[in-house]
């Protein structure tokens, strides 16, 4: 059986759906194709959600925001929309799924970390559903 494609996406591509796709990689330990895109791309990920998830020990400063296109959705199997409303191609075949997070967009470090823990919830409950079993968190941060 060949590995679920799953594709992120949300307005900026610089937090939820980074951190979605960063969480996916990281437990999906390469049994999962996963990438993530935006509706209206930042030029960088943002820096706050950058600091929480180096906080679980993922380091996604070197990510790069970027914008969908219909072929990233026509290469995927399930759509996670995370605030891009209506902007996201809709294409027969695939599956879509809202995850309607908060954009952690201009808040405070207290603020992002409640969304990144759903948002890991989120794609533990999803790897589940997909039978991929998930793979630890690192037990101390990146330096």
């Amino acid at each position: 059986m060949a590995a679920p494609r799953v594709l992120f996406v949300c307005r900026r591509n610089a937090g939820r759906s980074q951190m979605a796709a960063a969480f996916t990689a990281h437990h999906g330990q390469g049994r999962v194709i996963v990438a993530s895109a935006g509706t209206a791309p930042a030029d960088t990920v943002d820096p706050t959600v950058a600091v929480a998830m180096r906080e679980v020990g993922i380091d996604i400063r070197q990510n790069l925001p970027r914008r969908i296109s219909e072929a990233d959705v026509r290469a995927t199997d399930i759509c996670i929309t995370m605030g891009c409303g209506d902007q996201c191609p809709v294409l027969p075949n695939v599956r879509y799924i809202d995850w309607p997070f908060d954009d952690p967009a201009g808040r405070h470090l207290a603020d992002v970390r409640p969304i990144r823990d759903g948002i890991e919830r989120n794609v533990r409950a999803l790897l589940a559903e997909l039978g991929v079993q998930s793979a630890p968190m690192p037990t101390k941060s990146l330096s």
